[in-house]
């Protein structure tokens, strides 16, 4: 079989991995969160385009699935982990041990086991099971740019570094049903939750900014966890 490597949508999605990488870089040498998170942010467009220009060339093929997979691991896996591992140092001041900020680096664990399923799981073309890592990520990013530009380091402590690690990762690789903004079309039946949660989004973003970004995981998470519960009673 010929494999055709240097494609571009291939670069794409290396370029992808080397945002990734750079953001990495900023947080873990340079401790800068703010750069960590204009790279991911570049990493998540170029993710975004990859498939799409694929689609568009006709060069989606088992070479990009694979890795695009590898390149998330390391824009949405290894570069949130350093961003929460460099929290951890900020805020640990002697509370902990140094070593225990390694637990950090479980968030890019659990996104290459998330990501694997995702390859694989034939009932995620409707909907989620388990937090997207990219969300997660978005969560994480936003709140190392919210920590060094709206002065809510004081309201992040040690602990809340790991629990938020922890509870992420969990999220990521559990069977918990998140509805997908994929649309069906455009029109308003079938993607009334779409449309809903795009306009509330948006909303926050441009009255609070980044720091909204928090928020808008945090309801998306908890209305995925309430659909399944009814939709569980229902049954």
């Amino acid at each position: 079989m010929k494999i055709r490597l240097f494609t571009l949508p291939n670069f794409i999605t290396l370029g992808n991995l080397f945002c990734g990488a750079m953001a990495t870089v900023s947080a873990l040498v340079y401790d800068d969160l703010t750069m960590a998170f204009y790279w991911v942010v570049l990493a998540a467009v170029c993710d975004f385009f990859d498939g799409m220009v694929a689609r568009m060339m006709g060069l989606s093929g088992p070479l990009g699935v694979q890795l695009d997979s590898l390149a998330d691991d390391i824009s949405f896996g290894l570069a949130p982990s350093a961003i929460l591992f460099t929290l951890f140092n900020r805020v640990n001041d002697g509370v902990l041990p140094n070593w225990v900020g390694f637990v950090c680096f479980i968030f890019a664990a659990f996104a290459a086991l998330r990501l694997a399923k995702f390859n694989i799981d034939e009932e995620q073309h409707t909907e989620f099971r388990g937090l997207p890592t990219p969300a997660a990520t978005l969560y994480v990013v936003a709140l190392g740019w919210s920590v060094e530009h709206s002065g809510i380091m004081a309201g992040v402590n040690v602990w809340g570094v790991l629990v938020t690690t922890l509870v992420l990762a969990l999220v990521m690789v559990s069977n918990l049903p998140m509805f997908s903004l994929k649309f069906k079309g455009f029109g308003w039946k079938g993607n009334e939750l779409r449309y809903l949660f795009m306009v509330f989004s948006l909303a926050l973003l441009l009255m609070f900014g980044v720091e909204s970004v928090l928020l808008i995981i945090g309801t998306y998470i908890a209305t995925s966890a309430t659909l399944a519960a009814i939709n569980s009673s229902k049954s």
